[in-house]
């Protein structure tokens, strides 16, 4: 399977990991034609938002697309859907992300090089919006980042529209906590963003 700039192009059932030796092909290709339209469906259902909240969260958009891609593949690999693909795929690529900005650190300890900025395409803003906008995302970013891990993905997957119960499968909350857990995390976050400091 590849997937480029919001296309997907999935390999044949054959080739999947877990495809079925010694059955009938028939009715591998109709279970293969029916996961792979599904598939497609909770793909183009999620790819965006979930990678607009990876993309939140570490600010490098191709980190973002390569956490989200891989979190794709393996749930292509697995062949079957969870009860709440929606919930696995967050997750996945939350712990994804997560190794990834581990190895990253290690790696930035060891070879204690500068992380280039990324270039983003399209035509520069006036200098005066550009401040504004840089400082604006710098204060959220700060204030998104002294929040605890749970709050930050709380607010961040919240904003791109996952229901509460998606939030409580792949957080590991209950459901019915998820709307008090978010007023306290959007709470913690003006506090902090208007110059207040993390109590926790």
């Amino acid at each position: 399977m590849s997937i480029e700039a919001g296309t997907i192009t999935l390999i044949s059932p054959a080739l999947r990991e877990d495809a079925v030796i010694g059955h009938d092909p028939t009715k591998v290709e109709e279970s293969s034609r029916s996961f792979d339209d599904r598939f497609t469906d909770v793909f183009e259902k999620n790819v965006t938002r979930l990678t607009r909240v990876l993309d939140r969260l570490s600010g490098e958009p191709d980190l973002a697309a390569d956490v989200v891609q891989e979190a794709f593949v393996r749930l292509y690999r697995r062949g079957t859907f969870p009860d709440s693909p929606e919930a696995w795929l967050i997750s996945v690529a939350l712990n994804l992300f997560r190794n990834a900005r581990s190895s990253e650190r290690r790696r930035e300890r060891l070879l204690s090089s500068a992380r280039s900025e990324s270039v983003r395409p399209g035509p520069a803003p006036r200098p005066d919006e550009q401040v504004v906008a840089d400082d604006t995302r710098a204060r959220v970013r700060a204030a998104i980042n002294q929040l605890p891990d749970r709050e930050r993905d709380l607010l961040l997957l919240r904003a791109e529209g996952y229901s509460y119960r998606d939030l409580s499968v792949a957080l590991d909350i209950q459901e019915s906590s998820v709307g008090t857990l978010l007023a306290r995390a959007k709470e913690r976050f003006r506090h902090i963003s208007n110059g207040g400091h993390d109590a926790s």
